[in-house]
């Protein structure tokens, strides 16, 4: 079993600042990329960030030069940083993981999402 346990959102105002971060744990081998996606009330989950072992990233349009994603490998942790928020960024935003386990079993694992909120 492996476990994605998100943490740091909540209420911000427009200009604001939040760091979120996502700790994987269980039998875990190895893990691949791992990112972080958001999901609008009436909107489809779009990617926000994702990174590679290697630490190469990749971004939406929308949040590049705002949004900073970074990890620790040997904390099997992934953080976003983001700044110069904006209403349109409310979300839900969920971690993912693309990981082997100890049989060598690739898995794409999801956390249980964490509510980003920018209002004044």
């Amino acid at each position: 079993q492996v476990q994605l346990v998100e943490s740091g959102g909540g209420l911000v105002q427009p200009g604001g600042s939040l760091r979120l971060s996502c700790a994987a744990s269980g039998s875990i081998f190895s893990i691949n990329a791992m990112g972080w996606y958001r999901q609008a009330p009436g909107k489809q989950r779009e990617l926000v960030a994702a990174i590679t072992s290697g630490g190469s990233t990749n971004y939406a349009d929308s949040v590049k030069g705002r949004f900073t994603i970074s990890r620790d490998n040997a904390k099997n942790t992934v953080y976003l940083q983001m700044n110069s928020l904006k209403p349109e960024d409310t979300a839900v935003y969920y971690c993912n993981a693309d990981l082997y386990g100890p049989l060598d079993e690739l898995m794409d694992s999801w956390g249980q999402g964490t509510q980003v909120t920018v209002s004044s």
